[in-house]
């Protein structure tokens, strides 16, 4: 395990931070209990000179705990249900950066 792992075990972790959440491969496969950190950042898009805020929501998982990650899986946050739209690994291999819907 690298510095960059470690950081990221610690982060999630870490109550004030990490948040406990339920993965499901296709969203319908076994569960598997794993804390992430989440964010939900606005976004402005731009639709015909019009500019639009939509909330966004992206979660960190650390990939030591879940190596395979794709389109259409799902993480339940308490009674928040997101769906995986688009996964990447960050540049240490360390975690994914992971684009939901709700």
């Amino acid at each position: 395990m690298n510095a960059f792992a470690e950081a990221m075990a610690v982060l999630v972790a870490d109550p004030n931070l990490g948040a406990e959440a339920v993965y499901r491969q296709g969203g319908v496969g076994a569960p598997i209990s794993l804390r992430v950190l989440q964010s939900s950042p606005d976004r402005v898009a731009d639709a015909f000179g019009t500019e639009i805020l939509s909330a966004t929501d992206i979660l960190s998982v650390p990939i030591a705990v879940l190596p395979d990650l794709a389109a259409g899986d799902s993480f339940a946050l308490g009674p928040e249900l997101l769906t995986v739209t688009h996964a990447e690994r960050d540049a240490s291999g360390t975690a994914w950066r992971v684009f939901c819907q709700r």
